[in-house]
């Protein structure tokens, strides 16, 4: 089975102010390719969301807009299964496309945390973000950077 995973990271508290996308595709049991950049969300950059990320605007001089990134992410990600962990990055996604005007991302999603949920017990009300999953799968990965 082949899906892409996803994830943003976004500049302040609106979702559409992407400023980081990571973009994995798995193919079997490993990642076949991948895709990342910085964006500039065109947006301020709270302090809050530095502090998690490191993101800031000095890091996005130059970086293309969504709009410039949005046809390598909707040719990646149109006509396949998605993964992202939360409806985060599937509504940050959406909320971009409709601030600046552009076509629908047509995928089918899948939310691994609802996954992770059902899939073990002891997850079901806690313990369900990346941090335990990845732990409890040794699976090593960088907190808040999207790819």
């Amino acid at each position: 089975m082949g899906f892409f995973a996803l994830d943003f990271e976004t500049a302040n508290e609106s979702l559409a102010s992407i400023c980081q996308v990571g973009i994995a595709d798995f193919s079997g049991n490993a990642t076949k390719d991948d895709f990342s950049t910085l964006i500039d969300p065109e947006d301020h950059f709270a302090g809050v969301n530095v502090s998690i990320h490191g993101i800031d605007s000095e890091d996005i001089a130059g970086a293309p807009n969504f709009p410039g990134v949005y046809p390598t992410i909707a040719s990646i990600l149109s006509e396949h299964i998605v993964v992202s962990h939360t409806a985060f990055d599937r509504v940050a996604l959406n909320r971009a496309i409709a601030r600046y005007g552009l076509p629908e991302v047509k995928c089918r999603w899948l939310d691994s945390a609802r996954v992770v949920r059902r899939t073990w017990p002891d997850c079901a009300k806690a313990g369900y973000g990346l941090p335990s999953i990845t732990e409890k799968l040794g699976i090593h990965y960088r907190h808040h950077n999207a790819l």
